[in-house]
């Protein structure tokens, strides 16, 4: 039997999709297993801003970009075939094509604040944390110029037409991460609006982490108290990945690589001890990687600890002191493979749930918490407990008389 291909998706009527429909298999396991009664924070969602770039654009300060951004919306004929077809699995994710179809009210608050609310409310989720999905291509720009234009004009819209309207949904916000002076400014300007919980940084691009430029957006993030995130992602154009012939080798190492990369740069280069209080998560690269980097690093540190003065204990130690997000989570046959992992990162304190929604290799609630090997508590802690405590984050709206897991009874 033929598989229907996108545009018979598109013929179909406005009645015929809804998020409600799309997960009603996820709200099966919110009700059996008491997601509805239990704080989830979903640390990694996104959403597709380029739905909006019309209204985005016109956040744009320098008038030449806007009027470029303007022509080029107006020239486009439905943006970029770029990978086609790869991160849609070819037409068979549905709520891609079909996404401009539902329909939201007609209230005030943003579209994007009564789809998001919709999926939440489907797999159990209390707070989300909002990327965009585009965007986070961006630190392959060729001009750094248009990277801070887009960086200020999106987080402007994001804080004024949804943040600021919503308590369910939050932020760390994008970095123009190639231009430190912008990255810095950025951090001054929007640090502490509603809404923003930290900042991020794409890793798919060619920062050096470790420079002297960049220390003064350290400085000022971990003043705000808020962490700093790297968010992965995949290049194909990248010229370790331009031998691979299949997306599957491109998207199993990319989101793996570019967080590698950056986080053996960050421990290699002290910045731990340079900045004890500024919490970092290393999102979205699965979770296999940091078991057999933090061992490799262990072993090149003690044949050649000279090069790294700053440290004052093993690389792995540092490890156990980051945050991760468990989306993409391997799944082994052998889940003693798993177990160890959760080990290498203390994940009943340091493990952060994402989703990943609406891409088609996410991961519901359910991923963390049917692990036979979990504690009740250590389930609680990754599910929500872990963020709240990270993020600071005023739950009393959910959860009036919340008490952490850890201080209930058994």
């Amino acid at each position: 039997m033929e598989l229907p291909t996108s545009h018979d998706f598109l013929r179909m009527s406005v009645e015929e999709f809804d998020t409600n429909k799309l997960l009603r298999h996820a709200a099966v396991q919110r009700d059996q297993r008491g997601f509805d009664k239990m704080l989830i924070v979903d640390v990694d969602a996104h959403h597709y801003e380029s739905d909006h770039m019309s209204e985005i654009a016109e956040y744009i300060r320098d008038p030449v970009l806007k009027q470029l951004t303007r022509s080029a919306r107006q020239t486009s004929a439905g943006g970029s075939t770029r990978n086609s077809g790869y991160q849609d699995m070819g037409g068979r994710v549905t709520r891609y094509p079909l996404r401009r179809l539902e329909q939201t009210p007609k209230d005030g608050k943003h579209r994007d604040v009564h789809l998001s609310h919709r999926w939440m409310d489907a797999m159990g989720v209390d707070y989300i944390c909002m990327f965009p999905t585009p965007m986070l291509t961006l630190g392959m720009v060729p001009q750094p110029g248009m990277e801070k234009a887009m960086a200020y004009a999106y987080n402007t819209w994001l804080c004024e037409r949804v943040l600021s309207t919503d308590n369910r949904i939050k932020s760390m916000l994008y970095l123009p991460f190639n231009d430190h002076k912008a990255a810095y400014d950025m951090v001054k300007e929007f640090g502490g609006r509603k809404g923003v919980i930290g900042f991020m940084v794409t890793s798919v691009r060619n920062a050096p982490i470790w420079s002297n430029d960049y220390m003064k957006v350290y400085s000022a993030i971990q003043e705000l108290g808020v962490p700093l995130a790297f968010h992965s992602g995949f290049n194909w154009d990248d010229p370790m990945m331009r031998n691979s012939n299949r997306f599957i080798t491109v998207h199993a190492l990319g989101f793996t690589w570019h967080n590698v990369y950056y986080c053996t740069n960050w421990v290699i280069n002290a910045m731990p001890e340079k900045f004890p209080k500024l919490p970092v998560i290393w999102i979205e690269g699965g979770l296999a990687w940091a078991t057999w980097l933090s061992q490799r690093l262990d072993n090149e540190y003690r044949m050649r600890s000279s090069e790294c003065p700053g440290l004052k204990k093993m690389p792995s130690e540092y490890f156990k002191d980051m945050y991760y997000t468990a989306q993409p989570m391997e799944k082994p046959d052998d889940m003693r493979l798993l177990e160890d992992t959760f080990r290498t990162v203390d994940a009943e304190n340091q493990l952060l749930y994402a989703s990943d929604y609406p891409h088609w290799d996410m991961d519901l609630p359910s991923t963390i918490y049917d692990l036979p090997f979990l504690s009740e508590k250590a389930k609680r802690n990754i599910l929500g407990e872990n963020a709240r405590k990270l993020f600071n984050l005023d739950v009393s709206e959910r959860f009036p008389n919340y008490v952490p897991y850890a201080s209930a009874a058994e």
